[in-house]
Order: C-alpha cells, then structure tokens, then sequence
C-alpha cells in the first residue's frame, strides 16, 4: 500500500505559501500533471515518488488505471508544514465548514485520518470538548512527532496522535464516531478493503467523510488521480458503508460520507 498522510503532492500547486519550498513543490507537482496522460511513459508521478507503481488484482503496474492510487512520501514534517498549514489554504479548504458537516457533539470521538501536521487538530478539539477525544493519525513517524509537539503546544488536552499502519486505520474496532478523510483518499491502494476497516473503527451510527477534489478543481493531483464521487460512492459501499454525497460549498471539492450500517 501506499504511503498515506492528507499531504499530496498536487496540493502544492494550489497554495500560495512562499519562498523555496514552495516553489520546489510547485516545480514537482507541473512535473507529475506533465506525466500524468495515458501516452506518457510510468505510472504518472512525480519523479520524487521512491514508491512502486500503483498494482492491479494480478499485482501488475496498470498504465491505464485512471484514479489508481498516487503513492507519495511526506516524510519532513517542517518542510510540509508551510505548505499544509498555509494560512491561503482556509479560503478553499473551508475548514470551519468541512467540521461544521461532521456534526460532532461534546463527548465524541473523531479520526482525523493521514492528519499531517495537523492542520484540523485545534477545530476538532473544540467541537468535540474535554470530554470528547480527538484522534490524528498519520503513517508518517515525522508528522507523527509534529503533531504531538503541536498538541502539547496548543495545549489540546484531548488530542490524542497515532502512528497508524499503512493499511488500517489505526484505532480499535467500534471506537470512533467519525472519521475525518481529506485530501488523502485518492494515496490509498486497495480502497475498498481499506473501506472495510473504516466500518470496522467505527461505532453504530458512526460516519467518514471523505473529502477529495473534484476532476476540474485547479489544485490537488494529476488528473490521473482523481477520484469521481460515485467511484468513492462504490468504495465505501463495498466495505460495508451506506455512502451518499453530502451537499457542500467548497469550490475545489466534493464529500461523500458513508454511514455505519
């Protein structure tokens, strides 16, 4: 499976964070869109990727496999988190509005899966409350180390952060009451066994919300790697969830959100 965090390297063609990060990202992102038709030679990704190319049932390379997963490393949590925590990046992220579906109450428990450097950590705090529990995950041992510096700066007592596998969620079975997916969908292999493990962690009634970009977003990855809602839909629903896409306003993105069953 992939390497898996809310990072991805498309992202950073849609920020305007400055300097030579940015630009170097920018730079690798026009790089993977460039390589990213059928004609061209590879899987698409950015040279920078050390990670295989995405794999069929038969464990073959599949050229043609329009919305394989992008695998991609994120492995420096300080040179991402210029990018990630991007102050331009709440204007089409609409974290308050991405929160504000999950309809969480004080006491539950939320994953924030592939978290990063935590760019949702202190919002999910206060919705959840002193008695709720947030959970940030990543596979990443550097973004983990981040997060939990970030939780113990911000003094977010009810944050909890997780090294997850690469192919689970990282919680226990019935655990959580939703689970947070954004921009991080569209790096897992094996979707819908992963699918499977998203219903496993979740409580009775609980609900993950995937949250990816459209196929005419300008940010996010080679078109290639673009993942139609009722591909998403499919997903969910061969792992056991009841999915639906829920109504939104983000201009780069759509949700779709797959209830326990």
């Amino acid at each position: 499976m992939s390497k898996l965090t809310t990072g991805l390297a498309g992202l950073a063609a849609g920020l305007a964070a400055g300097g030579r990060i940015a630009r170097t990202l920018v730079a690798l992102a026009l790089a993977a869109s460039s390589a990213a038709s059928c004609s061209s030679r590879g899987t698409g990704e950015s040279a920078s990727s050390s990670a295989p190319a995405p794999a069929t049932a038969a464990g073959k390379a599949d050229e043609h496999d329009h919305g394989g997963h992008m695998p991609h490393r994120f492995e420096h949590a300080r040179e991402w988190a210029p990018v990630f925590d991007d102050p331009g990046r709440d204007a089409w992220q609409k974290p308050d509005e991405v929160v504000s579906l999950l309809q969480l109450a004080p006491g539950m428990t939320v994953v924030d899966l592939g978290a990063g450097t935590g760019y949702f950590m202190s919002r999910l705090s206060r919705a959840v409350g002193a008695q709720g529990v947030v959970v940030s995950t990543d596979i990443e041992p550097d973004m983990v180390r981040y997060m939990k510096e970030r939780a113990a700066r911000e003094k977010l007592a009810n944050v909890q952060v997780v090294a997850a596998p690469p192919d689970d969620v990282g919680v226990p079975a019935s655990s959580a009451d939703r689970i947070l997916v954004v921009d991080v969908w569209h790096h897992i292999a094996d979707r819908e066994h992963y699918a499977a493990r998203l219903a496993r962690a979740l409580r009775p009634g609980g609900v993950v919300f995937i949250v990816d970009f459209t196929a005419d977003s300008k940010r996010g990855p080679p078109a290639r790697h673009r993942l139609a809602p009722d591909r998403v839909i499919a997903e969910l629903a061969a792992g056991g969830l009841a999915p639906e896409v829920v109504s939104e306003s983000l201009p780069d993105q759509y949700v779709v959100a797959g209830r326990h069953r």
